[in-house]
């Protein structure tokens, strides 16, 4: 451990920082956050030599205590508006991409070296190469019939995915999106349940009883499959009774939207249908080391995004050579409009995948693929093609700045997920860890989107104080619970836009007791012209679309602690039954996060069908929640929920502590050691002792989980943090 103090200069201001090496130096770069307000992804740290760049802990180790902070952003600006006389003046200061002329002659040297040995290394198979790609042409322009379009979007959850992605925007805090957000979120949001609704087929269940088969070889097409351009037809023996169940590999989209079922093949030829079905400009993409996905322009990004819905991954093109362990060649991109070398968007290996193109020269391969692309857009006009090619253009340029950039530590890219385990390793694509996924050990600071969570505990309070003034028994108060509890699942399961229900008269006299709480929903009651009672939308359906899980969640709760109390009164009004005063609206960094459904903001969203996982968090990692604006609070409680399965990665030991300077020192306010949570979705709260201590920063460090032994991870449902009151 290593504890200094470093003071440091930004801008015209100056700041003592504390620094601990047992707390990380993505602490340390928060604390800065906290006190100038400069993201930790936007931070540049300099030696106070003047020409060092501070990049982890060994740099602060070995520097003086002075430091200078600039923004990246700001110095980025400043440097642009610097007038130049001579382009060589312009410096290209990007970290990924800036290398020195001495590096960039090395790399030169070795491609060209490598494009010399690749001349004797090739078979001249120029006609075999083209005969690889052609049928994937045919195949994609059956993706524009609109018939095919039609009988895939029939099958698509329209409003349901709509929703989703309008909600996945609003937890980020864009309750307005423009059209392009809104269309890249539906993208994934398509992606997601495309990967939840085909079904890969390892060996295909017997058609008679239902059990396991075995494969028995190759069979003959029939009429009724050849139809659907199924070629191959395999053939599988039920392990239980003498049937022969066939597996026809159906080329053809629209019978594939119909079966739902394949491999990676199937899955990427019917995704791709269903993305061009919504308007998204799409190309299949061949890996001729055997695997198929899809890639879609997006023009929130403005570029070409991977996305693999095998996997249910987007934009996160190293996966195959970084996670998996391929060894690539070529990748080639068909689209209706030209084929596509983007080899060099998969990998930061460059000169070992030239190596093993040994199909075709690389001058041969340009000139095949650009005769192809002119076949393709022997219809367009000349304003398309223009377009296009300029398109083209700006491709290329990426692909090249992409070589230069090297792979993210940060960034934990998982081994295949996709076909039973014995396939995989027999493909050498089980990566490095089979238990490894999406994560992330360097995580942005991210804002939390929940003040509608604090609004909805606190509307409790309102509720279970009139059932007291009403001497409402505790069974009486559970069944108009239960009754609400109804009422607004069918609203949650009403279309979004335009949701409605009407009131059950049992509870029509305890209106007023919700009014607060349908507030809290964006909701309201009116009388129709039926002179019924109905509950309906009262502004932004999103805000309810957000609200309305989080609702029915501390619903369950609150029933749960009404069960437990003997009788209702004023006593009851406290923790746990009631929960006021929770902190909202903070920004959060942890250790360490599972990407993109274990994020760290997840823990303080609500919700029980979402978590934070920490990857790592086994043995030690943390979280930090800064309140906004320096917000002071007197922390009085807070309650961690478990989270929706494997309890061995429950948090068992942990420390929080609370800091008064934005997280530049800490002081403990509570410790827990051997804390079991016996079922899912538990919540435990915990009594702090904080008086007269206002924090606008505080940090769990958990030090241990329920089984270390048979896992790496931690995981949480959520944590609430209750404080008495407010200042400054």
């Amino acid at each position: 451990m290593v504890a200094r103090n470093f003071h440091v200069r930004c801008g015209d201001s100056d700041f003592d920082v504390n620094y601990d090496t047992d707390d990380g130096f993505e602490v340390f770069k928060f604390q800065l956050f906290s006190l100038t307000s400069i993201p930790p992804d936007e931070q540049k740290i300099i030696g106070g030599d003047g020409d060092r760049v501070v990049l982890d802990d060994s740099d602060l180790v070995s520097i003086c205590n002075k430091l200078k902070l600039v923004s990246i952003h700001e110095e980025d600006k400043s440097r642009q508006q610097e007038s130049t006389s001579s382009t060589g003046s312009v410096a290209q200061d990007n970290a990924n991409f800036m290398i020195s002329d001495e590096e960039l002659a090395r790399r030169l040297q070795a491609e060209e070296e490598a494009l010399m040995l690749q001349q004797f290394a090739v078979s001249e198979q120029r006609e075999q190469f083209e005969q690889r790609i052609q049928p994937y042409i045919s195949q994609v322009l059956m993706y524009e019939d609109p018939v095919r379009q039609e009988a895939a979007r029939k099958t698509v959850p329209v409003e349901e995915l709509e929703e989703k992605a309008l909600i996945s925007l609003a937890k980020e805090g864009n309750f307005k999106p423009s059209k392009i957000e809104q269309d890249h979120a539906f993208l994934l949001q398509l992606l997601f349940w495309f990967k939840e609704s085909f079904r890969w087929v390892n060996a295909p269940p017997c058609d008679s009883c239902g059990n396991n088969t075995i494969n028995q070889g190759m069979g003959v097409a029939f009429p009724s499959e050849s139809q659907y351009g199924a070629n191959r037809v395999e053939l599988y023996r039920c392990n239980s009774c003498p049937r022969i169940t066939r597996f026809p590999r159906y080329n053809d989209p629209l019978k594939l939207v119909e079966t739902r079922r394949g491999r990676c093949g199937e899955w990427a030829n019917c995704f791709t249908l269903y993305c061009r079905a919504f308007g998204y400009e799409s190309r299949l993409i061949l890996d001729f080391t055997d695997h198929v996905w899809t890639e879609c322009f997006s023009h929130l990004l403005g570029r070409w995004m991977h996305l693999d819905p095998c996997e249910g991954a987007y934009d996160k093109p190293l996966l195959y050579e970084k996670g998996w362990g391929k060894k690539l060649n070529y990748l080639i991109a068909i689209a209706k409009d030209g084929v596509y070398d983007v080899t060099k968007r998969y990998t930061r290996k460059w000169l070992e995948v030239l190596s093993r193109r040994t199909i075709i020269t690389e001058p041969d391969l340009s000139a095949t693929l650009t005769n192809m692309t002119k076949n393709c857009r022997r219809s367009f006009t000349s304003q398309v093609c223009s377009m296009l090619e300029d398109r083209e253009k700006n491709e290329l340029e990426e692909l090249e700045k992409g070589l230069q950039s090297t792979y993210d530590a940060s960034i934990s890219l998982p081994g295949r997920q996709s076909g039973d385990k014995e396939w995989r390793m027999s493909r050498s694509e089980i990566g490095s860890n089979e238990d490894s996924s999406f994560s992330c050990s360097s995580c942005p600071v991210r804002l939390c989107v929940d003040v509608h969570v604090t609004s909805i505990y606190n509307a409790f309070s309102p509720v279970l104080s009139q059932f007291i003034e009403n001497s409402v028994s505790n069974s009486r108060a559970v069944e108009i619970l239960k009754i609400l509890k109804e009422i607004l699942v069918e609203l949650k399961s009403s279309p979004y836009k335009t949701r409605k229900t009407s009131i059950n008269p049992f509870v029509l006299h305890m209106l007023p007791y919700f009014d607060q709480l349908l507030n809290a929903l964006s909701l309201k009651s009116e009388i129709d012209t039926d002179e019924k009672v109905n509950i309906c939308l009262a502004g932004d359906p999103v805000k309810t679309s957000l609200a309305l899980p989080v609702v029915l969640d501390a619903l369950d709760d609150v029933i749960i602690n009404l069960e437990k109390c003997g009788s209702l009164s004023k006593a009851s009004l406290s923790l746990p039954l009631v929960r006021l005063n929770r902190i909202h609206s903070g920004s959060v960094l942890a250790s360490g996060e599972e990407i993109p459904l274990g994020i760290a903001t997840s823990a303080f969203d609500g919700l029980r069908t979402t978590k934070w996982e920490e990857p790592n968090g086994a043995k030690g990692c943390w979280i930090l929640y800064k309140g906004p604006d320096n917000q002071m609070h007197e922390l009085v409680a807070y309650d961690l929920m478990s989270a929706n399965d494997a309890p061995e990665r429950d948090p068992m030991d942990w420390v929080l502590e609370g800091s008064d300077d934005g997280g530049s020192s800490w002081q403990i306010l509570d410790k827990q050691n051997s804390q079991v949570f016996e079922n899912r979705f538990q919540r435990k709260l915990f009594k702090v002792r904080s008086e007269g201590f206002f924090c606008n920063a505080f940090r769990f460090r958990f030090l241990a989980v329920k089984d270390v032994q048979s896992t790496s991870r931690l995981q949480l449902g959520s944590i609430d943090l209750y404080s008495s009151n407010l200042i400054g």
